[in-house]
């Protein structure tokens, strides 16, 4: 009878011992996934936040940013036979057309006397960043810099610029290295030429022509600057043309800065010094006006 009850109660023992088995393992499944859940928050919850907006968020009135009267008045001489009112209305300047002024917006001169024509342009675009997780406002106004950089076929700047060299005339801008072209010595006892002198010297040599500061990286506008100084070709009939471009970085805002000296006979070459000095005072200039 004994061994009849056990063989009776065996089954019923491990059917017991399965459903609580059964139970364990879904108690494992469950404790697994609420583990997993807490790895994925937390993982989630190290996102970088996005950058802060750039420094600017609007845009100055282009015709009026740093250009006073009397500065234009130096870069864009009028012609004696202009009215007053004619000359407000060549130093007003006229704004290019623009769709959204609180990204792109710029301004335009032009002053013509009978000896010359000049041009000047201002420029200004306000870089943003759409995903600033990303990359910040600034990181993509230095990548706008940086394409026309390139495309101006000027080297990208090291950490440390190389120094002007100690023969460098004076007037040099800092960080600019003066070009000038080949010049064979004098024979000996031959007298040199007088500096500043057009004629040539008595012994027959002509004076050491213009010097041609070309196109070069700047130091000390705006985060980073560089400079484009372009002549056209000497031609038999053609005048020579010398167009500066300046561009230059501050915090999300690009500036450029065009200024062109057209001479109306053959023969004139616009210096190159005078030239790039005047557009640099009006690029220092914008960089205050930003500032304020």
């Amino acid at each position: 009878m004994q061994r009849k009850a056990v063989r009776r109660a065996l089954p019923g023992i491990a059917m017991l011992t399965a459903l609580v088995a059964g139970a364990a393992g879904l108690t494992g499944c469950t404790s697994g996934s609420g583990t997993g859940s807490t790895s994925d928050s937390k993982a989630g919850g190290n996102t970088a936040a996005p950058a802060e907006p750039g420094k600017y968020r609007i845009l100055p009135a282009p015709c009026k940013a740093g250009a006073d009267s009397k500065r234009l008045k130096a870069m864009l001489p009028a012609a004696d036979s202009l009215t007053p009112e004619q000359r407000d209305q060549l130093y007003a300047g006229t704004a290019d057309a623009s769709y959204d002024g609180d990204r792109r917006v710029g301004c335009r001169w032009t002053a013509q006397t009978p000896e010359e024509t000049r041009l000047l342009s201002v420029g200004f675009e306000r870089v943003v960043s759409y995903d600033r997780a990303v990359a910040s406002d600034d990181d993509k106004a230095r990548q706008v810099y940086v394409r026309q950089l390139t495309d101006a076929h000027l080297p990208f700047p090291g950490p440390s610029p190389s120094p002007t060299p100690s023969g460098a005339p004076a007037g040099t801008p800092a960080g600019a290295t003066a070009v000038t072209p080949a010049s064979t010595p004098p024979a000996a006892g031959a007298p040199a030429a007088t500096p500043g002198s057009g004629s040539p010297s008595p012994g027959g040599s002509p004076s050491a022509p213009p010097v041609e500061l070309g196109s070069r990286v700047l130091e000390g506008l705006g985060s980073e600057a560089f400079i484009d100084d372009k002549l056209s070709p000497a031609g038999a009939t053609a005048a020579q043309s010398r167009t500066v471009r300046i561009v230059f970085r501050t915090s999300n805002v690009i500036v450029t800065l065009e200024y062109s000296v057209q001479p109306a006979l053959p023969g004139t070459v616009p210096s190159s010094a005078e030239t790039q000095d005047k557009a640099r005072q009006l690029a220092q200039a914008l960089v205050e006006r930003l500032g304020e």
